[in-house]
C-alpha cells in the first residue's frame, strides 16, 4: 500500500471531493496547537498564551453552543419554598418499626463506690442508692431518658408502670 504525502499535489491535476489542497493542509497544521515540552515552557511568550486562551474559549463556545461571556454576573442562588406542604403526607405504618431492636434500661438509682468497696461486695451486701423507696425510676431507651415510672411486683416479677413521659 502506497501512502501519498498530503503536501503533494495530485499528479493528474484533479482533486477528489473533500480533499484539502496542499496550501490548506499546511495552514491547518500551522493553526493546530503544538504540544508543549519542557524546553518550550522556558520560551513560552505572551502571544502564545493569548493564542491558547483564544483557542480554549472558542472550543468552549462550540461546546456550549453560544457565546460565553467572561463578564457574566453570577446570580444568587434561590431556595425553593421551604414551607410545610399543605397536602397530607403519606405516613408509613408504625408496624414498620416493630422489628427494630432498642436497648431499654430502668435505673432504680445510682451510687459512687471506691474499687475497694466493690471488691468487698458479697452475697447479702446492701448498696445504698441515691433515691428513696417510692421515688420514680428512670426509663432510658438507647441511653436517652424517655419516661419515669414506679416499680411494681406482679406474679413474682418486677414491672414498671409508666407515670410520666419526658419530652426532648
Amino acid at each position: 500500500m502506497n501512502m501519498a504525502d498530503p503536501t503533494d499535489e495530485p499528479k493528474d491535476g484533479a482533486l477528489q471531493a473533500g480533499e484539502p489542497t496542499a496550501s490548506e493542509a499546511k495552514a491547518d497544521v500551522a493553526d493546530a496547537p503544538k504540544p508543549i515540552d519542557a524546553d518550550d515552557k522556558k520560551h513560552l511568550n505572551t502571544d502564545d498564551i493569548e493564542k491558547l486562551l483564544n483557542q480554549a474559549s472558542e472550543s468552549l463556545d462550540e461546546a456550549v453552543g453560544g457565546n460565553v461571556s467572561t463578564e457574566a454576573k453570577p446570580s444568587p442562588f434561590s431556595f425553593n419554598d421551604l414551607a410545610a406542604d399543605s397536602s397530607p403526607a403519606e405516613r408509613a405504618p408504625i408496624e414498620l418499626l416493630g422489628e427494630v431492636e432498642m436497648d431499654l434500661r430502668i435505673e432504680l438509682g445510682r451510687t459512687q463506690m471506691r474499687l475497694e468497696e466493690v471488691l468487698q461486695l458479697r452475697s447479702g451486701s446492701v448498696v445504698a442508692l441515691d433515691k428513696l423507696a417510692g421515688d420514680p425510676v428512670d426509663i432510658f431507651v438507647n441511653g436517652r431518658l424517655i419516661a419515669r415510672g414506679e416499680v411494681l411486683v406482679m406474679n413474682d416479677n418486677f414491672c414498671i408502670r409508666v407515670t410520666e413521659l419526658v419530652g426532648a
